[in-house]
């Protein structure tokens, strides 16, 4: 993750990239940029405490430990990243609410039967969401556009734009999805057999 001054929002813009997330009360802006991930918005109203997550597949099969450094790619352990470090600085869950946003088909053509990750990474961040009986107080999600999100972690604000579909931008996501996909099939393979016992 990195940070910056914005001058356009007049605050510090923290930036977490696929497998990051970040929580505070101070008043800086959230930002990332959504394919077919999601990243998760999570705000408890008492403490003016946010946090957002960016993951890019709901779980993972593999048998061998995750090293922290991945674990925050996969759905199931970006939340429990999140929602402990939220925790951790107060938050109880019973006061949680979140947003959800990502989960495009943006290297297709608008067909889900193509492509499945963004439909699947939603059903996911959806799903967990209602099990753990965080409430969902907006949902933007599919579609065929990128997104790029700043989120207001003491307001719970998120300003959304759409990335239009140049063939730059979506080269340059196609090109970062493709490269964690084969990094994260490449551990999947070193791990080796499985040996049922």
């Amino acid at each position: 993750m990195n940070s910056h001054f914005d001058s356009h929002f007049n605050k510090q813009i923290i930036t977490i990239l696929p497998g990051e997330f970040y929580s505070t009360t101070e008043p800086v802006l959230i930002s990332t940029v959504l394919g077919s991930c999601i990243s998760i918005a999570l705000f408890d109203p008492e403490l003016k405490l946010g946090g957002l997550n960016h993951f890019m597949l709901p779980t993972t099969n593999r048998c061998h430990e995750i090293s922290v450094e991945e674990q925050g790619r996969y759905g199931d352990f970006a939340m429990e990243l999140l929602l402990n470090d939220m925790f951790h600085k107060g938050s109880k869950k019973e006061n949680l609410r979140a947003k959800v946003f990502g989960g495009g088909n943006v290297l297709g053509d608008g067909d889900f039967h193509k492509n499945r990750t963004g439909m699947n990474n939603i059903s996911f961040a959806l799903d967990y969401l209602q099990t753990e009986k965080i409430p969902i107080m907006a949902n933007d999600t599919g579609g065929i556009y990128p997104r790029k999100i700043f989120y207001d972690p003491q307001t719970f604000k998120i300003y959304l734009k759409r990335i239009q579909r140049s063939d730059l931008a979506l080269k340059e996501i196609s090109s970062r999805e493709a490269a964690y996909k084969e990094e994260m099939q490449k551990e999947q393979t070193q791990a080796g057999d499985i040996t049922w016992f």
